[in-house]
């Protein structure tokens, strides 16, 4: 247990940052997963509509990441290399 009220106040301050990187972490794995989602049903049966939900999907994807990188809750390589992630799928998926 600390013994200062530094120490006490450190502890604190760690447990609120952990639970808001946390909520950051989940959120842009749920919105890469709803991106993911988006692009199988653009490939299975391509239309107008589905490829303008991937881009919805694709946008919030990058929205969230680039604020994560921005809050330092992800390092920038690793935002990088999620949005590259994304990117290679759906050019997979427009090339075929």
């Amino acid at each position: 247990m600390a013994n200062t009220k530094s120490a006490i106040k450190r502890i604190q301050i760690a447990e609120r940052n952990r639970l808001r990187n946390k909520a950051y972490k989940s959120a842009v794995k749920t919105l890469m997963k709803k991106y993911f989602k988006a692009v199988e049903t653009y490939s299975s049966s391509p239309s107008s509509e589905s490829k303008e939900a991937v881009q919805d999907a694709m946008s919030a994807a990058y929205s969230k990441i680039d604020k994560a990188v921005k809050r330092q809750v992800l390092h920038r390589n690793n935002g990088a290399r999620k949005k590259a992630r994304l990117a290679k799928v759906l050019a997979l998926v427009t090339a075929s």
